[in-house]
C-alpha cells in the first residue's frame, strides 16, 4: 500500500461536519467548489486549443486540393472537353479557373504527378501526429505539466505553420507538415486533460465537451476563411491559422493555472497548495485551511518520462484498459477521418459535402453534453460504433438507388463517428488514474490517428468501388468496438490519484460483488 502524506486540512464549509476527506476529489472541491465561475473561465480558454488542432487537421482538404479547370477559348472542342484527362491534353488548351497560388497543386505544376506524390503533405502530417504521440505523449504527466506540454505543442505547430508559408516545393512543404504534426499530436489530450482537471467530477463530462464544440468551430471556420481568401494564395491560409495560435499562447500563459492534482501527484505540494488558495479567491469562496490533515496517497512507483506507458502494460487490468480502447479508437478513427476524405467518391459537391460533414459534428456534441450525465459510456459508445459501421455499409448498397439516400447515410455513419470520437475520450479519461490518465489519453489518440493513415489508402482505392472505402470503413469500426464490452462502466464514479487507489477500488468492488451473491 501507498505511503500516506498530511498535505491539506479539510477545505469544509462553516456548516459540514469536520473529518479527512475521502480523496484528492473532495478535498479540491472543498477548497474552491466544483465549478466556480473562474474554474469556467479558465476550462473555456484550455479548451480553445481545440479550435486551432481542428484547422491544423483539415487545412490540406483546401490548400492541397486540385483546383477546377476550364477548357481554353482558343482550344479544340474536339480535343478540350470537361470529361478529358488533363494530363492528356496541350498545355494552351485549358486553364486553372483561379490564379496557380491558390493550391500547392496548381503552384508547383502537380496535376500529373503520382498520387503518392501529391497526397504525400497529408501523410506526413499524420506520420507526424503518430511519432509525436509516441515521443511526447508521457512528458505531460512526467516532467512538464498540462499547461507547459499545451503551449510547447501550440507554440510548435504555431511556428511550423509560418515556416511553411516559405515552402519552396512539395518536399520542404511536407517536412513541415510533419513537425506540424509532431507538435499538433498533445494538443487536444493535454486541453482535455487540464480543462477537466480544473473542476469537480460532477461537471468533467460536460467540460470535456466544450473542447469538442471548439474543435467543430474551428473545422467549420475552415471554409470561411478558404472562401475569404478564395483568390490568395494558399500560404495565406497558413498565416491566418498560426498567428492567432501564438496570441492564445500569450494569454494561456498568464491566466491559466497548472493542474493542482497534477501537482499533488508530483509532490509539488506548496504550488499545489498556492494554486488552490489562488483559484480560491478568484472564485469567492470563503475557506479555512491549516493544511495539515488531509491525507493524499503518494503513487508507490518512481515517474520518470516513458515509466507511465511501462507501469500501463505491467499492470494487466489497466493493460487490458487500454487494449481495448485503443483498438476501439483505431476503427473510429478511420471513419472519422477517412469520411470527409471520401467525399469526393461520392455524387455531392465537395464543398458542400465538407461543410455539411463539420456541421455533423455540431449535434454529436450537443447530445454528448446535455446527455453525459446520463449516459453510460460502454453502452453508448458501442451504440456508435455500431451505428456508423451499419451506415456506413448502406451508403454503398444505397448509392446505386439514390445520390440523396447515399449522402444521407454518409452523414449518420460520420456523426455516429464523432460521438464516438467524443465518447471514447471522455471514457479513457474516467477509466485511468491521474498519475497515466494524459498517457492513456495520449495513446488511445495515437489509434485514432493510426486509423486515420489508412483513411487515404481506402480512399484512393475506393474510386471505382466504394465498397473497398466505406464498406471497409464499415466494417473496421463494427469489429473495432466488440472488445469494449469487457470494459467496466465510469459514469458518476470518483476518479481515482494513483495505481494503488485505483487498483484498492477495484478490489473493494470484487469484494462486494461476492458479497451480494452470497
Amino acid at each position: 500500500m501507498a505511503d500516506s502524506t498530511p498535505l491539506l486540512s479539510h477545505c469544509d464549509k462553516p456548516a459540514e461536519p469536520k473529518r479527512p476527506p475521502r480523496s484528492l476529489d473532495e478535498t479540491i472541491e472543498g477548497c474552491i467548489g466544483d465549478f466556480g465561475w473562474w474554474q469556467f473561465l479558465q476550462a473555456i480558454l484550455v479548451s480553445l486549443a481545440w479550435v486551432f488542432d481542428a484547422q491544423q487537421t483539415f487545412i490540406s482538404v483546401f490548400t492541397d486540393a486540385e483546383p477546377s479547370w476550364h477548357c481554353t477559348q482558343g482550344g479544340d472542342e474536339s480535343v478540350c472537353n470537361a470529361l478529358s484527362n488533363i494530363c492528356e491534353l496541350p498545355k494552351n488548351s485549358w486553364s486553372w479557373d483561379w490564379p496557380s497560388h491558390t493550391s500547392i497543386i496548381a503552384e508547383w505544376g502537380l496535376e500529373c504527378a503520382p498520387s503518392f506524390i501529391t497526397g504525400l503533405p497529408a501523410s506526413a502530417f499524420f506520420m507526424g501526429c503518430l511519432a509525436g504521440g509516441l515521443a511526447l505523449a508521457t512528458l505531460a504527466d512526467s516532467t512538464l505539466g498540462r499547461k507547459n506540454m499545451l503551449l510547447f505543442s501550440c507554440l510548435m505547430m504555431s511556428f511550423s505553420s509560418i515556416f511553411t508559408v516559405f515552402s519552396p516545393n512539395i518536399w520542404i512543404y511536407s517536412v513541415l507538415r510533419f513537425i506540424n504534426g509532431f507538435g499538433r499530436a498533445t494538443v487536444g489530450t493535454c486541453a482535455l486533460v487540464l480543462s477537466t482537471e480544473l473542476v469537480g467530477k460532477r461537471w468533467r463530462g460536460q467540460v470535456g465537451v466544450v473542447g469538442f464544440f471548439c474543435f467543430t468551430l474551428g473545422f467549420l471556420s475552415l471554409p470561411v476563411m478558404a472562401y475569404v481568401n478564395r483568390g490568395s494564395s494558399w500560404r495565406t491560409l497558413y498565416l491566418w491559422i498560426s498567428v492567432p495560435t501564438i496570441l492564445y499562447c500569450i494569454l494561456v500563459h498568464f491566466l491559466v493555472h497548472e493542474s493542482p492534482r497534477w501537482l499533488f501527484v508530483r509532490g509539488r505540494k506548496e504550488e499545489a497548495v498556492l494554486t488552490l488558495k489562488s483559484m480560491a479567491q478568484a472564485n469567492q469562496s470563503p475557506i479555512t485551511m491549516s493544511f495539515s490533515n488531509v491525507l493524499i496517497e503518494q503513487e508507490s512507483w518512481n515517474v520518470d518520462i516513458y515509466s507511465t506507458i511501462k507501469i500501463l502494460l505491467n499492470k494487466r487490468w489497466a493493460a487490458k484498459r487500454l487494449a481495448a480502447v485503443m483498438v476501439g479508437g483505431f476503427g473510429i478513427g478511420m471513419v472519422y477521418y477517412g469520411m470527409p476524405l471520401g467525399l469526393g467518391n461520392l455524387s455531392v459537391n465537395l464543398y458542400l459535402g465538407v461543410t455539411l460533414n463539420a456541421l455533423s459534428e455540431l449535434p454529436a456534441s450537443l447530445i454528448t453534453f446535455f446527455l453525459i450525465g446520463k449516459m453510460k459510456r460502454k453502452d453508448s459508445l458501442l451504440g456508435f460504433t455500431i451505428l456508423s459501421g451499419v451506415c456506413s455499409v448502406l451508403c454503398v448498397v444505397v448509392g446505386k438507388v439514390s445520390p440523396s439516400l447515399q449522402i444521407a447515410m454518409e452523414l449518420i455513419s460520420f456523426f455516429s463517428a464523432c460521438s464516438a470520437f467524443n465518447m471514447s475520450l471522455i471514457y479513457t479519461l474516467e477509466l485511468f488514474p491521474t498519475c497515466v490518465r494524459n498517457s492513456a489519453i495520449s495513446m488511445v489518440r495515437q489509434a485514432l490517428v493510426f486509423g486515420g493513415v489508412f483513411s487515404p489508402l481506402l480512399v484512393a482505392a475506393g474510386r471505382t468501388n466504394n465498397f473497398i472505402s466505406f464498406g471497409v470503413f464499415g466494417l473496421v469500426i463494427g469489429i473495432c468496438g466488440l472488445p469494449l464490452v469487457g470494459l467496466p462502466e465510469t459514469r458518476g464514479g470518483t476518479i481515482c490519484d494513483t495505481m494503488d487507489e485505483e487498483e484498492h477500488k477495484q478490489k473493494e468492488k470484487a469484494a462486494a460483488a461476492i458479497a451480494t451473491l452470497a
